[in-house]
């Protein structure tokens, strides 16, 4: 493992919100939004994910979603190695446009 991708992790966000009434699609959009003005990326539908640069940002980002947590629903983060993202395999389609565009060893953290 190289040293530009040593410390660099990923926050992996899996959530599951009611839209059934209005305010719960509102809350819906809110956290969505969040996420989106924090940095994550969609991978998938209900999974969005970001790169950060060792733990301390890690735990920031970890109080930056506490904080902006829906008052229903279920909303899980997985944190992983950015080695172990880069290993998992995509089964059917095909990759994101930002996964085929930025590589961890591309990016500059400021």
């Amino acid at each position: 493992m190289g040293a530009e991708t040593r410390r660099y992790m990923r926050l992996l966000v899996l959530f599951d919100l009611p839209t059934v009434t209005k305010s719960e699609r509102r809350a819906y959009t809110v956290f969505r939004r969040f996420l989106l003005n924090d940095g994550y990326d969609m991978i998938q539908f209900s999974v969005y994910g970001r790169i950060v640069n060792g733990r301390d940002a890690e735990q920031k980002h970890m109080q930056r979603l506490i904080a902006s947590l829906p008052s229903d629903g279920s909303i899980r983060v997985l944190s992983v190695t950015e080695k172990q993202y880069v290993s998992m395999k995509l089964l059917v389609g095909l990759p994101l446009f930002q996964e085929k565009a930025i590589k961890a060893n591309q990016m500059l953290l400021f």
